[in-house]
């Protein structure tokens, strides 16, 4: 089954978020847990998530995709920025307790002159001071674009945190298409090849969503610059191939394009008219 939504807004609560993804023809969504450049995060109302559970429930939701804030950065250097970024990931799991069983994707962080080695031992520090065996929700890495001093720009670096966490069943990673095509994984090129080099490092039984968004520039632009299906670098022919893969069917597909809502519903049903189910 095709599980594919967008980002919308979570201002006006869970119940709002749920009929908004019906009106795209979403059958999942991402949100940002609070606003995305960081702050307090809006008080949930338990019966206005029981409202939305119903919703999806009956109809057969994928897995929710929530997204931490930009601002949180697991490893700066200084630390009452790292200390941020513990309360809210703290917090943000705590939250994501009222809608079990759902995924909660972070960008690793940017070491900021420290050294990739120094940046991933401290995301990976700061995920064994929050991750619980309690928890139902699975904390996704995000592959990154490898811009600046970003750690993930690729998947040898999210092995190496996902090595140094404890807890690490309650890990997973989420491929943004944009970022590995901008790191230099080759999609379009070979898919088959990209796939294979992510299991052999990472594992697929990882690999639990898929941010899919076309990339403004070309290959191994190190960049991270979003663009609507089939008007970027990469293509619709090979958002189809992802789609299809036997290796990524039934993962939920986020799209993260430069769109409003009407733009979202169309690329919401281009992709539903390319899966083979």
């Amino acid at each position: 089954m095709l599980y594919i939504g967008s980002y919308i807004s979570a201002s006006k609560g869970y119940e709002a978020m749920g009929k908004q993804a019906l009106k795209l023809g979403a059958n999942t969504f991402a949100f940002f847990t609070r606003n995305p450049r960081g702050g307090k995060a809006k008080e949930i109302d338990e019966a206005d998530v029981a409202r939305f559970l119903e919703i999806a429930q009956k109809h057969s939701f994928g897995k929710l995709v929530a997204h931490a804030p930009y601002t949180m950065n697991a490893c700066a250097a200084k630390e009452d920025i790292r200390r941020f970024a513990r309360e809210v990931m703290e917090d943000d799991l705590l939250r994501m307790e009222f809608t079990p069983g759902n995924y909660y994707n972070f960008h690793p962080g940017s070491h900021v002159g420290q050294g990739s080695e120094k940046g991933i031992a401290l995301t990976a520090a700061l995920l064994n001071e929050v991750l619980t065996p309690e928890q139902t929700t699975t904390v996704l890495l995000e592959t990154m674009a490898g811009k600046g001093s970003e750690i993930g720009r690729n998947f040898e670096e999210l092995r190496a945190i996902l090595d140094k966490v404890d807890l690490n069943e309650k890990m997973g990673v989420c491929l943004d298409t944009c970022h590995v095509w901008d790191a230099g994984y080759d999609i379009a090129g070979d898919l088959d090849g990209v796939i294979g080099t992510f299991d052999q490092i990472i594992g697929l039984n990882r690999l639990k969503a898929i941010h899919m968004n076309d990339s403004m520039n070309p290959l191994s632009a190190h960049k991270d610059r979003h663009e609507k299906i089939g008007e970027g670098h990469i293509g619709t022919d090979t958002m189809k191939q992802i789609l299809n893969h036997p290796a990524l069917k039934g993962l939920p597909v986020i799209l993260e394009t430069p769109n409003d809502d009407e733009g979202y519903a169309k690329e919401i049903a281009l992709l539903k008219s390319l899966y083979e189910g």
